[in-house]
């Protein structure tokens, strides 16, 4: 691993502890983790624009922020938005030069329409729950240079999770990859995905010597009619595991220029060359293991071209320094079937061939629809705050308990102290199986906390920093957030309860 690190320039990854359901997976838990907008405020947003905007008004380029989107992006709802905050550009969903975004797909859903999203200069990224469809490099009208999703120039941490990438025919037709990645981009993770019609899936390094890019993991991802590139590895490490392909018409995973894949679990179903080095004479390797070759062809090796069939073997050793479940082959058609791309309810398979919902933690992105105040119903149930009663054990000046409730983030409760209560309270018991916390815009001061049953006093949940929190449905008339430990002053703007 080290000589590795060495030939392509970067540093061996650091991992925190083991990725959690409705957190990210993969090599985008290394580098720190990748935790997007958690613990910042939440936003609606329907044009690109109104995503460019959200991205615009935050207090500095870094501060959190999670943007929910519904409705149909296009070219002609999607401006540049200047700001100290922002770099955007018309025509793309522009994420430049910023960090700790996280964007996703709420309601009936949200549709990028022949336009990219393009992430430069950017870490800690997440993107759920969207499809980005028909983006070209030519012809009319053109967008992100033809690529549903790319990211270069030193891009770090970004998690896609969910999504559905899809094409309407190759090169000739104007379109280019639907996954790409180059120019120094690190600890990337592809889950639940759906990547079809197109000519190219998505590639690592744009040319054989941009060897800058690497530690990248593709799991449980549909690739469905694709000519080549599922993907094309140009230098640097990736993990490929439980994906299910289908309809490779030329060429699949491409290791070259000293690529090293770990290839595992995935089923492969009426399809070509679909592991090796191809069109270059320099060499990539590949560690595989437990894949299903349902009719597959080879070709004949090459000058240029060495397929890893008939009968795949390793020619490399690949160590992965993150824990992960495996599927059994034989089901992951089934199983990817079941949970990949948006709309499909965001599950995730539980390590044995059975979709489930994952559980959201506060201090990763939220795996399901997350929905703002508000007293009318939401994909995500209705908010059981708004209209109750709300306590606490003290309040700073100038705030009051009743501001959790009142469906304003520009309003907010603080405690006299740097610990303290907020509950929320209702007449008659409450089925609660979920509570949001968010904070007042710009801060991040909750550290630890603890929900409790403001009945019993029976600790629900505890862990640390704003966002979702989900636990075992519970009756109550009452649920208390105690704020345990804290990182600055507290300032909880909203405290949304739901029963689902």
């Amino acid at each position: 691993m080290a000589a590795i690190a060495a030939v392509i320039g970067v540093a061996l990854p650091v991992f925190q502890a083991s990725a959690v359901s409705g957190s990210a997976t993969g090599y985008a838990t290394g580098n720190g983790g990748t935790t997007g907008g958690a613990g910042g405020q939440t936003v609606k947003a329907s044009t690109g624009t109104g995503i460019h905007t959200a991205l615009c008004t935050r207090a500095s380029s870094s501060t959190p922020i999670t943007i929910e989107v519904e409705g149909t992006i296009n070219h002609g709802n999607t401006s540049k938005v200047s700001g100290e905050s922002c770099n955007t550009a018309a025509g793309v969903i522009e994420l430049k030069q910023i960090s700790n975004v996280t964007i996703i797909g709420v309601g009936n859903g949200a549709v990028f329409d022949q336009l990219g999203i393009h992430i430069r200069e950017s870490s800690n990224i997440i993107i759920q729950n969207v499809t980005v469809r028909n983006v070209k490099k030519s012809g009319s009208p053109t967008s992100n240079g033809g690529d549903a999703i790319s990211m270069e120039s030193s891009v770090r941490n970004v998690w896609v999770d969910h999504v559905t990438l899809e094409a309407s025919g190759g090169e000739s037709e104007g379109f280019d990859g639907l996954f790409d990645m180059k120019d120094d981009t690190q600890y990337v993770t592809l889950s639940y995905s759906i990547l079809r019609n197109s000519g190219r899936g998505g590639l690592i390094g744009s040319s054989e010597s941009d060897r800058s890019n690497g530690f990248i993991t593709f799991h449980h991802n549909l690739y469905e009619n694709i000519d080549s590139r599922t993907p094309l590895l140009r230098g640097g490490i990736a993990h490929i595991y439980n994906n299910s392909y289908v309809s490779l018409h030329e060429s699949g995973i491409n290791s070259r220029a000293g690529a090293r894949a770990k290839v595992e679990n995935n089923y492969f179903k009426d399809a070509k060359d679909v592991l090796g080095t191809f069109y270059t004479d320099e060499a990539g390797y590949w560690q595989v293991s437990g894949n299903v070759f349902d009719n597959v062809t080879w070709s004949s090796p090459g000058s240029e071209n060495n397929p890893a069939g008939p009968n795949p073997q390793s020619n490399t050793t690949v160590s992965i320094p993150y824990p992960y479940s495996l599927d059994g082959a034989g089901c992951v058609p089934d199983i990817v079937r079941q949970t990949a791309g948006a709309n499909k309810g965001m599950q995730v398979s539980n390590g044995n061939c059975s979709p489930q919902t994952p559980t959201a933690t506060p201090t990763g992105p939220t795996p399901s629809v997350t929905p703002t105040p508000s007293t009318s119903p939401t994909p995500g149930g209705t908010n059981l705050s708004i209209g109750a009663g709300s306590d606490g054990s003290s309040k700073a000046d100038g705030t009051s308990y009743g501001n959790v409730r009142d469906g304003d983030m520009s309003t907010y409760w603080s405690p006299a102290g740097a610990t303290g209560d907020i509950s929320i309270k209702w007449s008659s018991a409450k089925t609660v199986s979920r509570i949001i916390i968010r904070e007042a815009s710009g801060t991040a001061g909750i550290g630890s906390w603890q929900v409790v049953n403001g009945g019993t006093g029976t600790v629900l949940s505890s862990g640390s920093g704003a966002g979702a929190i989900t636990f075992t449905p519970t009756s109550l008339s009452k649920i208390t957030f105690r704020i345990t430990g804290s990182t600055g002053t507290p300032k909880i703007a909203e405290f949304e309860t739901y029963t689902g």
